[in-house]
C-alpha cells in the first residue's frame, strides 16, 4: 500500500502545490494567494478546515485562518493569504470535525420540525458542554457571554426558543466561528511557497543595446558607451518602463566574428575585422576578458556601476544578460578546455541550430567538470550582483541541465532572495514549465506567435491556471523575433500587440525600435531584422521621430501609466475572457482581490479593418448580478459609457484599435475567488 493511512478525515487536491510538493509554489509580497483543498468526511456531521500559514524563520504561533466553502463544489474549501515579506513560507491544511456546527444544525432542524424541550434535552446539554469548552479558552471579554449562553441552555424555567437564543445569537456565532471546537484534527502534508519581491510578478521591461547609443559622425555610427547610453535612460523612464534589460556587455570574440546580417567571417578572413564589424554580444570573451569583464568600448566596470546608479535614480533597475557560452578566444577555452565538447578531429564544437551555424560561439559542456564550472558561474553571477545587478535575463536556459539551474538559483536565493531570473526559453512546453518549477522567476512565452482570438484565449487561460509557479513576460518583439504580424500589419498592429501584451500580462517587454515601427525583415519568411542589431550598430533618431509624430512612445507611455494606476492590471490569476460575437474582437477583464479595482479591455485583432460586435459579459465574475449596469471610462481616449451584459463595440484600428475601460461599480463589490 502507498499513501497516508493515518488521515482520519479526507483532504485531497490541495493547491497551490507544484509537482506534488517537490518544488515551491510562488507568490509575491502583497499578493492575494488563494489556498484551496477538498475536505470531507464520513456520515453527516459537519466538517471544517483551516490553513496554518507560516512565514520564513518564524517560530511563533501562526494566526487561525479558517477556510470557507467554495461554490459550486460542496466539498471545496478556500482561504486567501497575503505574504508580507520575501522568503520561504509554508502552509498546511487542517480538516476537523466541527461539533458546534453539527449541534447548531441539529437544533435548528428539530425546532423547525416542532420538537419541544423534552425532545431536545440531550441536544441542549451537549450544546452547554461544548460552550463550556469554548469558555475555558476564551478571553475575559467573551468568557462571561459564552458561559451565560451555556447556562441559558440548561435553564428549564425558560421557554425553548428563549433558552437557545443566546447560543444562536449572531454575535456569539461569529465568535464561535473564529474560536471553534476542533475534533479529529487531520493535517495535510506541509507545502512550500517561495515569496519574491513585487517585481517578480509586475513590471515593464525595455531592451536596448548601449553600443548603438553612440553619436553618428559624418554619417557613420560610432560605438556607444555606458555614458552615452545613460543619456537614453530618461526617455525610457518617461515611457514608464521599470526595468532596462541589456544584452551581454562583455568583450566580444574576434575569432570567426560575424558581420552585418550574420555574414560569416567579415572581410572574408576570420582575422581581418573592419571597424563596422562589431560582432555579436553573445559571442562572449576575447583576450580582453570573459564573463566578468566589460567590453572596453563600452567603458569600465566603474562606468557600468554609474550607469546602474543613474537608472536607479530614475526609478528603474538594470537586468543583465547571463549567456553561458563562449567565443573561441574566451579565456575559458584555453584555461578549461574540459568545459567544452571536443570533436573526434580534435576541434571544439561550435553552436548549431540547423540550418543556422554559429561558428563564433562555443556551447558549454556541463558534464565534464560540474564542480569547477558551477563554482565559476556562481562567482560570475555574484560579481555582477556586487555591481548592482539584481535581475538576470538568462539566455537559452533550456540548453543547459535542469539540475544546474536549480542549484544556481537557490544558491543565490539563500543569501539574496531579491535576485530574479528570467528564462529566455522559446522551447517545448514541458521544458519551459519545468524551468519555472525549479526556480526561474519569469519566462518568455509563446505570446509573440498567438495572434488569433481563440489561441490567445486558450493561452491566457493556461498561464492564469499555472500562475502559482509560472510567471509570463510578454515581449512584443526581441532582436531575434520580428513576427510577420508586425512586418505586414502596419502601425495599428504595433498598437494592438502593445495593448495585448501590457494588459494581458502583469509583466511585458519592448525591444528598442518597436516604438519606431521597425518592421523590415532580412528576407521573406524570416523573423530576423534586416541589419540586425545583434551584429551591427543601429543608431536611431529618437527625437526626430517623436517630433514628427512617427513614434509610438506616447502610446507606450499611456499604457504604462494605466498599468500603474490599476492594481487589477498587475494581476495574472484574475484574468477572465468574455464572449464577443465577432472573432476579430477579443474581450477580457482583470480584477484586484485587494480592492474594488477592475479593468475591461476590448481589442480589435485586425489592423486593417474596422470591426463591429456585441459583447456578452459574464457579470458574476465582476461581482455583479446579470441585470446590473455600470459606468466605464476609456483610459486611452477619456470617453465614458454606460454598460451592462450586452454592449455594442466598434473599433477602427487607424483611430484607436482598443478600449481599455476602468469600471465604476454601482455598489461595493466583492470579486469571486479565482478558480484553481
Amino acid at each position: 500500500m502507498t499513501g497516508r493511512a493515518d488521515l482520519r478525515l479526507g483532504i485531497t487536491d490541495v493547491a497551490p502545490v507544484v509537482s506534488c510538493g517537490t518544488f515551491s509554489a510562488r507568490a509575491v509580497v502583497g499578493e492575494h494567494l488563494p489556498i484551496t483543498a477538498t475536505v470531507f468526511r464520513e456520515g453527516h456531521d459537519a466538517v471544517a478546515a483551516n490553513v496554518v500559514w507560516s512565514p520564513p524563520g518564524d517560530d511563533g504561533t501562526p494566526p487561525f485562518l479558517r477556510m470557507a466553502k467554495l461554490p459550486p463544489e460542496p466539498d471545496r474549501w478556500l482561504t486567501t493569504v497575503v505574504p508580507d515579506r520575501e522568503g520561504l513560507w509554508t502552509f498546511r491544511v487542517e480538516a476537523w470535525s466541527d461539533p458546534l456546527e453539527t449541534w447548531k444544525h441539529a437544533v435548528e432542524v428539530k425546532v423547525e420540525a416542532g420538537q419541544g424541550a423534552e425532545d431536545l434535552a440531550n441536544d441542549l446539554e451537549e450544546g452547554a458542554r461544548l460552550l463550556e469548552r469554548v469558555a475555558a479558552e476564551a478571553d475575559a471579554d467573551w468568557r462571561g457571554r459564552v458561559t451565560a449562553a451555556a447556562e441559558s441552555l440548561r435553564d428549564t424555567s425558560l421557554e425553548l426558543t428563549v433558552r437557545i437564543a443566546p447560543a444562536l445569537a449572531a454575535g456569539l456565532q461569529r465568535y464561535l466561528h473564529e474560536h471553534p471546537v476542533r475534533e479529529l484534527v487531520t493535517a495535510s502534508a506541509t507545502y512550500e511557497v517561495w515569496v519574491d519581491r513585487r517585481e517578480a510578478l509586475y513590471g515593464s521591461w525595455y531592451e536596448f543595446f548601449p553600443r548603438s547609443e553612440g553619436p553618428v559622425v559624418g554619417g557613420v555610427p560610432t560605438h556607444g558607451t555606458f555614458t552615452t547610453a545613460g543619456d537614453r535612460l530618461p526617455a525610457i523612464a518617461d515611457m514608464g518602463f521599470d526595468i532596462v534589460y541589456l544584452p551581454p556587455i562583455h568583450p566580444i570574440g574576434t575569432v570567426n566574428r560575424k558581420g552585418p546580417n550574420t555574414a560569416q567571417f567579415p572581410g572574408g578572413n576570420p582575422h581581418e575585422i573592419a571597424p563596422e564589424d562589431v560582432g555579436s554580444p553573445w559571442a562572449i570573451g576575447s583576450a580582453e576578458g570573459g564573463h566578468d569583464a566589460v567590453h572596453p568600448e563600452l567603458g569600465t566596470l566603474q562606468d557600468f556601476r554609474a550607469f546602474v546608479d543613474r537608472a536607479r535614480g530614475l526609478g528603474m533597475e538594470i537586468a543583465l544578460d547571463l549567456a553561458l557560452q563562449a567565443a573561441p578566444d574566451h579565456p575559458w577555452v584555453e584555461a578549461h578546455p574540459e568545459w567544452f565538447t571536443t570533436l573526434p578531429d580534435g576541434t571544439i564544437a561550435y553552436a548549431e541550430n540547423p540550418p543556422k551555424k554559429y561558428q563564433d560561439i562555443y556551447p558549454i559542456n556541463f558534464d565534464n567538470d560540474p564542480e569547477g564550472l558551477y563554482a565559476e558561474v556562481l562567482r560570475v553571477v555574484r560579481h555582477w550582483m556586487d555591481a548592482g545587478v539584481r535581475i538576470f535575463r538568462v539566455d537559452n536556459p533550456h540548453t543547459k541541465p535542469l539540475n544546474f539551474w536549480h542549484w544556481l538559483i537557490w544558491e543565490v536565493k539563500k543569501t539574496d532572495p531579491d535576485v530574479l531570473f528570467l528564462a529566455e526559453a522559446f522551447t517545448r512546453p514541458a521544458m519551459m514549465h519545468q524551468l519555472a518549477r525549479i526556480g526561474f522567476t519569469q519566462s518568455y512565452t509563446y505570446f509573440t506567435w498567438r495572434t488569433e482570438r481563440e489561441e490567445i484565449e486558450e493561452y491566457g487561460r493556461e498561464l492564469a491556471t499555472n500562475s502559482h509557479y509560472m510567471r509570463p513576460n510578454f515581449f512584443v518583439n526581441t532582436p531575434d523575433i520580428l513576427h510577420e504580424s508586425l512586418q505586414f500589419g502596419g502601425p495599428p498592429m504595433f498598437k494592438i500587440r502593445a495593448v495585448l501584451a501590457s494588459m494581458l500580462s502583469p509583466t511585458w517587454g519592448v525591444y528598442s525600435g518597436f516604438e519606431l515601427f521597425e518592421h523590415v525583415a532580412v528576407k521573406p519568411g524570416s523573423e530576423e531584422y534586416h541589419q540586425s542589431e545583434k551584429y551591427s550598430l543601429r543608431p536611431r533618431d529618437w527625437a526626430g521621430a517623436e517630433a514628427s509624430g512617427r513614434s509610438l512612445a506616447p502610446y507606450l507611455r499611456r499604457l504604462n501609466e494605466i498599468r500603474r494606476a490599476h492594481p487589477a492590471l498587475q494581476q495574472l490569476r484574475t484574468l477572465r475572457f468574455h464572449a464577443v460575437d465577432n472573432p476579430n474582437l477579443l474581450c477580457f477583464t482583470k480584477t484586484d482581490p485587494g480592492s474594488d479595482d477592475a479593468v475591461l479591455v476590448v481589442v480589435n485583432l485586425s489592423s486593417h479593418n474596422t470591426q463591429i460586435g456585441t459583447t456578452a459579459l459574464d457579470l458574476p465574475t465582476l461581482g455583479l448580478d446579470w441585470h446590473e449596469r455600470f459606468a466605464v471610462t476609456d483610459e486611452i481616449t477619456g470617453a465614458r459609457y454606460d454598460w451592462g451584459q450586452f454592449n455594442y463595440v466598434e473599433l477602427d484600428p487607424y483611430r484607436e484599435p482598443a478600449h481599455v475601460f476602468g469600471i465604476s461599480f454601482p455598489r461595493p463589490v466583492q470579486f469571486p475567488p479565482p478558480v484553481d
